[in-house]
């Protein structure tokens, strides 16, 4: 019978922290991030309306 035994994990129960072990050498405010996202938009927009002319496709 002792066989039938259930061992539960011991120590921190299987989490991890992962924000501990890594930390990026390029961080990026939330400010760029919006300002790129507007111009990535503004170019697309340009070339949809004028992208046949600039590139003569």
């Amino acid at each position: 019978m002792a066989q039938d035994k259930v061992s539960m994990p011991s120590g921190i129960g299987g989490l991890v922290r992962y924000f501990d072990e890594y930390k990026s050498k390029i961080q990026f405010k939330p400010g760029h991030i919006v300002v790129f996202t507007i111009v990535v938009m503004v170019i697309m927009v340009i070339l949809y309306a004028y992208g046949k002319n600039i590139f003569g496709f």
